[in-house]
């Protein structure tokens, strides 16, 4: 369903129940799948867009990124399944020929929330109003970034982490984390959202065991705290991630 004042360009491919509010507009090299719900005002351009998405009200969608160095090449943003983007939330197009800023699926933007060129967002993420993300950020699956939450271009942010209100991001952050201040303090584990996501005792009891020897024992150095992780606990996926995590690090883990 398309409101009389919607505009949308001839080459837009539109998918099936799709509703457009009053004074959309959809530009031309938009892919809109099924079941999305598009708001008053909202402006979607350089965009493929799964199914089942919800765009509020002035949201912006695609729109040219924030950087320098963009000399108007054609590049995109991609959107999965399920999403949220509440009243005048953003996203920016990547910055290079033929390059994506991502977003996975069953994410929620709350209002005024930012996603800047480059961006590379996995699933089940919330952003409370007026997060905002630099360029080239990567958010991986099921952090929660809360109000106002600023986070500097290049960082990483790993699963599970909650961040709070204001907290301002400029190391990359470890997976299991509670992060908050300016700038941003490790303030222990996330043991409520890992019981919440049906995490196992022993596995939450891992984690501990990682997070006291990583984050706690401050005789140890960066590369002696991650082989004792190795060494001495019990090697399952959620260790193996965050030793990986680390090791990847450019821009420093908050410690």
């Amino acid at each position: 369903m398309k409101h009389s004042t919607a505009v949308i360009a001839k080459s837009a491919k539109i998918g099936a129940n799709v509703t457009i509010g009053p004074f959309a507009i959809i530009d031309e090299d938009v892919v809109i799948g099924d079941n999305c719900v598009i708001g008053p005002h909202v402006h979607i351009e350089s965009a493929e867009i799964g199914t089942g998405n919800f765009f509020g009200d002035g949201a912006i969608i695609g729109a040219a990124p924030q950087d320098l160095k963009y000399n108007n090449e054609k590049s995109f943003v991609k959107i999965g399944n399920n999403n949220v983007f509440r009243e005048y939330a953003s996203v920016h197009r990547a910055t290079h020929e033929g390059a994506f800023t991502v977003i996975g699926d069953n994410n929620f933007f709350m209002t005024l929330s930012h996603v800047a060129h480059d961006c590379v967002l996995g699933n089940n993420i919330i952003f409370i109003n007026g997060v905002a993300l630099a360029g080239h950020v990567t958010v991986d699956d099921n952090a929660v970034l809360s109000a106002y939450t600023l986070v500097h271009q290049h960082c990483r942010i790993g699963k599970f982490v909650m961040a709070g209100g204001a907290t301002k991001i400029i190391k990359d952050i470890a997976p299991y984390c509670m992060v908050d201040g300016n700038d941003a303090t490790i303030n222990g584990l996330n043991k409520v959202g890992l019981k919440r996501n049906g995490f196992k005792a022993d596995t939450i009891k891992a984690i501990e065991d990682m997070y006291a020897i990583f984050f706690r024992d401050k005789t140890l150095l960066f590369a002696e705290a991650v082989r004792k992780i190795e060494e001495t606990l019990p090697q399952i996926p959620e260790i193996k991630y965050f030793v990986e995590f680390v090791k990847a690090s450019k821009r420093g883990i908050e410690r």
